[in-house]
């Protein structure tokens, strides 16, 4: 959530092992009370750290929630045989650096069916569903968007957090969703994008009209618990990757989920998807701006 970062790595060079863990220190406890959400973002961390394991010629095992007396090391990975780096997951390196969170208006454009169905597959090698809403939960989704924001809204400790980590101005912070990458202002349209400015003034800032049938595809699992939350942040971010290969633009809504009540309401009950635990917008668009990241050395310590 909101390029908070929210992880550790630590490698060990005699075993050629990694480990995950999540950083406390960047949790938000009223937005995201249980660390879902946290524990998502540290599983698409956990999925580019494979895909890099790959694309260097390792096949990496990995073991998630490795140690029950301690819940913050979410996964161990070890490098194990050499594998050529273009196979399997390799394939997706490229997309790594390309893709970025895109809050600008999409084309009013259908994704192939061969396309949707790719996606769907990516998400469910990583045990996890992907669903594509028909219109009538398409306009539940939306409608429960519009409640969760005015809650935001008269909600200081969320708007504190989220003021937190918004960037409104010069700076050189490394972490955060800066006012350049807001996109525009929404002033028309039904796709749901967060207004990371609130009622905070930015300079230069357009307005702009947004599609009115947003392609909305939801991503779950049939549990909820940790071990389901990293392997569907690792599933997110297998659709989101491909995704930008076959040259969509893409873009998260996780509003209504940071409420426990609408986000019971947002699941499909026609589907064996139990726990919806992220939106994705996915459409023909620009590719959105890239946001700062930590240093290596803040995030990887090396034995």
């Amino acid at each position: 959530m909101h390029n908070a970062q929210p992880w550790r790595f630590r490698f060990c060079s005699r075993s050629s092992t990694f480990q995950l863990r999540a950083d406390l220190e960047r949790a938000m406890p009223h937005s995201d009370p249980n660390n879902r959400a946290l524990r998502l973002g540290c599983g698409a961390a956990l999925f580019n750290l494979r895909v890099g394991a790959v694309h260097a010629g390792w096949e990496p095992a990995v073991q998630l929630l490795p140690d029950p007396a301690d819940p913050e090391l979410l996964a161990k990975i070890r490098l194990t045989e050499p594998t050529p780096p273009d196979s399997g997951l390799g394939r997706l390196h490229p997309a790594i650096r390309r893709r970025h969170t895109s809050r600008d208006p999409f084309a009013e454009t259908d994704i192939p069916a061969a396309v949707q169905t790719d996606l769907h597959d990516a998400a469910q090698q990583e045990g996890a569903h992907l669903v594509l809403p028909g219109a009538w939960h398409v306009q539940s989704l939306l409608e429960l968007v519009h409640d969760a924001e005015g809650r935001d809204a008269l909600n200081p400790e969320r708007s504190a957090e989220l003021a937190r980590w918004t960037r409104v101005g010069t700076g050189t912070a490394t972490d955060g969703v800066p006012a350049y990458a807001f996109g525009p202002r929404k002033w028309d349209g039904k796709a749901p994008v967060r207004d990371f400015a609130g009622r905070r003034a930015v300079a230069d800032r357009d307005a702009a009209i947004f599609e009115h049938t947003p392609h909305l595809f939801l991503l779950g699992t049939e549990g909820d618990l940790p071990e389901d939350w990293l392997r569907a942040g690792q599933a997110m971010e297998r659709v989101l990757l491909l995704a930008t290969l076959e040259g969509l633009a893409t873009s998260l809504t996780s509003h209504a989920l940071e409420w426990t009540d609408l986000r019971w309401l947002v699941r499909d009950p026609t589907t064996a998807m139990g726990y919806v635990q992220m939106v994705l917008r996915l459409g023909y668009g620009p590719q959105g701006q890239a946001t700062p990241r930590r240093p290596v050395h803040e995030v990887l310590d090396i034995d």
